[in-house]
């Protein structure tokens, strides 16, 4: 019998796949959802029962919500890069800290200061600034090669201490009545037992490590599926539902007009992305990210720097800031996703 012609069957061949590819996008995208979803309960989890258990042993409120409940908002981009560099995904891991760093800044910022002009009036937050923006110039130094090393991931959670220490120490000695109270109501209660904050930790960290190997695995097939590189979806998709917990926290804060944990909450996670997540990632795997451009490097530095005059100019984040900021990462994604 006459086989159909070479042409025939590729095209064949060519639209089975295309039908295929379809029903498994859809799937992948339904996975992504159901990802985010544990990484918001984990990092609410955790924050609660880590919170619970900081209270119980002495800390002040406003250290715990400068130091647990900033980096467990987080914990989401943690989980995500060290499982990217586990499956030796460097520029997944590396393009959620940078696109993550970029989303916090243009829309966290932008939608929350839309939402509620926020005044900055936590002395703190005025030093931070230009931390975080002199911090985010880090990356490009990391990464001239293409790779982070395990010692440069070494010298980032090096940074990353000598950064928290210092915080809590000028935060004592800095914070203003008002700000205190602001810090001791963001903070989660103290709950009933020690038993039922470990249990809170426990479940958290779990519902956190599917959530990211789900996020992790079913982003790359929808990379593939795309088309587009695996850091451009670390870039977007991945950075995004990461910041989902920084998010929702960013919003609440303004609405109860808590302005300096709003802000607060985003400066100090960016500067945790960098020297924390990047440097935790690198140690437990050295990253090669390749694909991360520089055109990508120097929109987070540039987004950051332009937050400090800002927040020093006037010291308060106005709508027609917020709107820029907005714009600003939405030219950013538009550029950055293939046409």
């Amino acid at each position: 019998m006459e086989l159909p012609p070479e042409s025939f069957q590729s095209d064949l061949t060519g639209r089975d796949s295309q039908v295929g590819t379809k029903p498994m996008m859809l799937m992948s995208g339904f996975w992504i959802l159901v990802s985010l979803g544990l990484l918001y309960a984990g990092a609410a989890g955790l924050v609660r029962g880590s919170a619970s258990l900081a209270l119980r042993l002495g800390l002040t409120p406003l250290v715990v919500g400068l130091t647990v409940v900033a980096m467990g908002t987080s914990m989401p981009e943690v989980l995500v890069s060290v499982d990217a560099a586990l499956q030796n995904r460097g520029d997944l891991a590396v393009g959620n800290v940078i696109g993550s760093n970029i989303f916090n800044v243009g829309i966290i910022l932008g939608f929350t200061a839309l939402l509620s002009p926020m005044k900055v009036q936590f002395q703190l937050i005025k030093f931070d600034a230009p931390i975080m923006a002199a911090v985010m110039f880090v990356i490009p130094l990391v990464l001239w090669d293409g790779v982070v090393t395990r010692w440069e991931g070494v010298g980032l959670f090096a940074g990353l201490v000598a950064y928290v220490l210092f915080n809590v120490r000028l935060a004592r000695r800095t914070a203003s009545e008002t700000v205190t109270a602001e810090y001791q109501e963001g903070v989660p209660a103290k709950s009933g037992s020690m038993a039922l904050d470990l249990g809170f930790i426990i479940l958290g960290l779990g519902l956190l490590a599917v959530g990211a190997r789900l996020l992790t695995e079913n982003s790359v097939a929808v990379a593939r599926g795309f088309g587009v590189s695996e850091a451009v979806i670390g870039l977007t998709i991945v950075a995004v539902g990461t910041s989902v917990p920084e998010l929702a926290a960013s919003i609440v804060a303004a609405l109860k007009k808590e302005p300096d944990i709003a802000l607060g909450n985003v400066v100090g996670s960016n500067i945790f992305n960098i020297l924390g997540i990047l440097g935790i990632a690198s140690i437990v795997r050295p990253l090669e990210a390749a694909q991360i451009s520089r055109f990508d490097m120097w929109s987070m530095v540039a987004i950051g720097v332009a937050l400090v005059p800002m927040l020093m100019t006037g010291l308060r984040l106005g709508r027609r800031e917020g709107g820029v900021l907005v714009a600003a990462y939405c030219v950013y994604v538009a550029m950055l996703w293939p046409k």
